[in-house]
């Protein structure tokens, strides 16, 4: 092995060390965004989005993404899903860093989605939709457009003719971003959300949220910055110098632009200036920009971030319109953003965007990225519809009304974040019980206000 061979596999792994570390920027900031009682709950499926995620990954997840790109013949039975290296059998080790920092990926797209339906979805249903999109839905969608055998990747009428999509804005944040509007569709709203004209159920920590938003900024300079996949050849280091810059930039559009609208929003001169939202409009702009975040020049990075920003606050404005109940915005950040960001690097790109070119490529080259936006919208939506209406009619999709109320943690993992009196709706100072005996899984009737056994799945 080269010395160069093992630099670009050094700067994967420790790439993907940081890429990993966003599961903790992803657990705090959903963490903070739920109610108390649905702590531990959120947490566990943040933990489980590593674990169960690198287990079906390792067994089929890459070999669907990217299985058999070791041949070098290039054949139309492979321009759809990878067929080979399942549990990474005959995978060269030096692929190993590669399977390493795809994962990461992979488990980032699944993690979208749990936000959107927390507080009221079954574990049971998480486990099961959790392996699917790790496993497969996710993996198609990178061979589409990552694999050198995949459809998106080259079209084949024209070789030059080629899907952009550097770091992600498709293909891992859209398609979280619609399984997460699927799953929030077919779920429901918690109850109590849109019974008042105006109930907002808030989260219970804002500096948990801050905390995550953080962890998150400085994770995507990583998730993009190490898209580049090697630093030992020349202009890799300028590329990946290049991605951070823009990353940071279109973020810092994202973060102003929802910032000063939700200002406007609520009373320029007697609004608020709101840090929810800033933190949202910025991890918005940092989706949209993975697009092209190699490509651009910062002056532009940085107006994909405005541009990501309203984007952002136009979808949540929608989905709130819609009655569609987003607990972390996960549609507007990720699906809204990253749409943008799949059309705004074939506008862009200081290579061949429209706006430097202005040429018949140019406009070829954007309505193929077009192309593979709709078609990771529509695998990503049937996919969805299939997988979450399929839970909902076995039943095993939310959980029930009475542990909803009550919240999650304790009916369900037995280990509640916080002292129960903390959790209102009837928790007490000591642990619940069903008839009258602690085991830690009932509920107590405090006062007459709830008076239910609950029964665990």
């Amino acid at each position: 092995m080269t010395l160069d061979s093992n630099l670009n596999q050094f700067f994967l792994i420790i790439n993907g060390f940081i890429v990993l570390f966003m599961q903790a920027g992803f657990a705090f900031l959903e963490a903070g965004s739920v109610r108390s009682k649905n702590t531990t709950n959120i947490l566990i499926k943040n933990t489980l989005d590593l674990f169960c995620g690198a287990t079906v990954y390792w067994l089929v997840g890459y070999s669907f993404a990217f299985g058999g790109d070791d041949d070098n013949i290039k054949g139309r039975g492979d321009a759809f899903i990878g067929h080979d290296n399942f549990a990474l059998s005959d995978l060269d080790e030096n692929d190993y860093a590669t399977w390493f920092f795809q994962f990461v990926f992979a488990a980032t797209a699944a993690t979208i989605v749990s936000g959107a339906i927390a507080e009221r979805a079954e574990f049971m249903a998480y486990l099961i939709y959790s392996a699917l999109i790790t496993g497969f839905v996710y993996p198609v969608v990178t061979h589409w457009a990552w694999s050198k055998h995949g459809w998106l990747k080259v079209s084949q009428e024209d070789d030059d003719i080629t899907y952009q999509d550097f770091a992600g804005s498709g293909v891992v944040h859209m398609v979280g971003g619609m399984l997460a509007l699927t799953g929030a569709i077919a779920v429901g709203p918690r109850i109590g959300r849109f019974e008042d004209d105006d109930k907002t159920l808030r989260g219970h920590t804002v500096p948990m949220v801050s905390l995550g938003g953080f962890i998150l900024f400085f994770g995507f300079l990583a998730f993009n910055g190490g898209s580049q996949a090697s630093i030992a050849e020349d202009g890799d280091a300028a590329t990946v110098a290049l991605a951070i810059v823009n990353t940071i930039l279109s973020g810092a559009g994202g973060a102003i632009m929802a910032m000063v609208i939700k200002r406007i929003a609520t009373g320029f001169f007697t609004g608020h200036w709101s840090l929810l939202t800033t933190i949202n409009g910025g991890l918005a702009g940092m989706v949209a920009i993975c697009a092209g975040c190699n490509t651009v020049h910062p002056w532009a990075g940085f107006v994909i971030g405005l541009v990501a920003g309203l984007v952002f606050m136009t979808w949540s404005y929608l989905i709130e319109k819609l009655k569609i109940d987003d607990p972390l915005d996960a549609v507007a950040v990720h699906y809204g953003a990253g749409f943008w960001g799949v059309i705004a690097v074939t506008l862009f790109s200081k290579k061949d965007g429209v706006f430097y070119d202005w040429d018949e490529m140019a406009f070829k080259r954007l309505g193929w990225n077009l192309l593979g936006a709709i078609a990771i919208s529509a695998w990503a939506l049937f996919w969805g519809l299939a997988i979450f209406m399929s839970l909902k009619l076995l039943k095993i999709l939310r959980v029930s009304r009475d542990i909803e109320i009550k919240g999650l943690d304790v009916p369900k993992h037995g280990e509640p974040a916080y002292p129960y009196s903390s959790y209102g709706d009837g928790w007490g100072e000591s642990p619940p019980t069903v008839n009258g005996n602690h085991n830690g899984h009932g509920l107590t009737n405090r006062g007459g206000s709830y008076d239910v056994t609950v029964t665990t799945h």
